[in-house]
């Protein structure tokens, strides 16, 4: 089914930005119901990112944020041993075995819970959050748990629609001990994204191998190699629009990451629609270096937005930018499609593009936003939330699916 005009409005990153924008135009109109905004208060935020970017990349050449950092954590070179280990391939495949890996890593990686932990074996760190979730998932996918065949670093669409939460939890250390949030909701992601695969034989090959979609990438760069960003969004908001669970529809179409707000302006049948598509833009960017590997440039990185996500929305609470209305709203669970929550990401991603040319000025050079994400706010808001909070967690209590934060 093709998507129609309205939905394709609802995909479009000037969608999310526009939207996002009138959000924190009643913001400081003092018009929202949730938060006050104070933008004098992003000076301090600016110069808390800088510093941490500083700290973090001396050199100050950034990589666009995406999952492949975390592969990495407490610094042990994971990602160099993959590509070692897949280094006799020819590009083409190299990209069809990073995109498995990092697919599938990001669709993992909505939040994990403070108590949880993944104990790696083989260096005996035990790794929590987004971290761990990565280095958790990498392990999965090189076990061959989501391949129906067993090959490592191989993921295909029997392989996934065979997971079960037992496969889940064992490969993700779950137990009463070690819990893990949204347990269920990931499995059906995973098992939704297998049927998808098997449906797209045009975008995922007759195998229904989640790697394909290198290929069809491929396919719609120019005759020089050249694609820009929004195509990436574009192809995986139209190839994975069925994997969503429970959300809104739109002339017989789930919309994925999209919600109401009563600020969210446009008009006609998409008016009051808010589209962040998180998960999706964080997708794009991880696939730019896959995508590199099998031989393109990509373009217009700033056509794509900031990402609507605990940390750097977490950044803005705690440095005072965004103030609760109702101050006993921090000692409640909040759905993700709450309007209180719908109000605070679509806040995020306004101020990222306020936030980002600040720590430029800051900093004495220029980068795109996706490297001032990497650089930068992700890390910036993990560090406040660690000064402030004993567990490191956000500022709001999150009531996840697996599937958003």
């Amino acid at each position: 089914m093709s998507a129609t005009p309205s939905v394709l409005l609802l995909r479009a990153p000037e969608t999310i930005r526009a939207r996002c924008q009138s959000v924190l135009g009643a913001g400081t109109r003092g018009a929202l119901t949730h938060f006050h905004v104070d933008m004098a208060k992003l000076d301090d935020v600016a110069r808390f990112t800088a510093a941490i970017t500083k700290e973090r990349y001396p050199s100050l050449q950034i990589p666009p944020h995406s999952r492949f950092a975390h592969f990495d954590a407490e610094g042990v070179p994971r990602l160099e041993a993959l590509e070692t280990a897949i280094a006799h391939a020819p590009p083409a495949e190299r990209a069809r075995v990073l995109a498995d890996v990092v697919i599938a890593s990001v669709l993992l990686d909505a939040g994990a819970g403070a108590r949880w932990r993944f104990h790696e074996p083989e260096t005996q760190l035990a790794i929590g959050r987004s971290e761990g979730l990565a280095v958790a998932s990498l392990a999965w996918v090189a076990d061959g748990g989501l391949s129906s065949r067993r090959s490592a670093f191989h993921v295909d669409a029997a392989g996934l629609c065979a997971v079960t939460e037992a496969a889940l939890a064992q490969a993700f250390q779950v137990g009463p001990d070690n819990p893990l949030v949204g347990v269920a909701g990931r499995v059906h992601l995973l098992r939704a994204l297998g049927a998808t695969l098997a449906a797209r034989p045009d975008v995922f090959g007759p195998e229904g191998r989640l790697g394909a979609i290198v290929d069809a990438l491929v396919a719609r760069a120019d005759g020089g190699g050249v694609l820009p960003a929004r195509c990436i969004l574009a192809l995986l908001l139209d190839a994975l629009a069925p994997i969503w669970p429970g959300r809104l529809t739109l002339d017989g179409m789930p919309l994925g990451d999209v919600w109401r707000h009563p600020h969210a302006g446009g008009e006609g049948a998409t008016a009051g629609y808010v589209p962040f598509h998180k998960l999706s833009q964080w997708l794009s960017f991880s696939l730019l270096h896959p995508l590199r590997v099998a031989g393109l440039t990509i373009t217009e990185l700033e056509g794509l937005t900031g990402l609507a996500e605990y940390r750097n929305g977490g950044l803005f609470i705690d440095f005072d930018v965004l103030t609760l209305k109702d101050p006993h709203a921090r000692a409640v669970a909040h759905e993700v499609g709450s309007e209180l929550v719908v109000e605070w990401r679509a806040l995020t991603v306004a101020l990222l593009d306020w936030l980002a040319p600040m720590v430029c000025r800051e900093l004495g050079v220029a980068l795109t936003l996706p490297s001032v994400l990497e650089g930068g706010t992700w890390a910036a808001g993990r560090a406040r939330a660690r000064a402030l909070r004993d567990d490191g967690g956000p500022p709001l209590s999150i009531v996840s699916d697996g599937t958003v934060f």
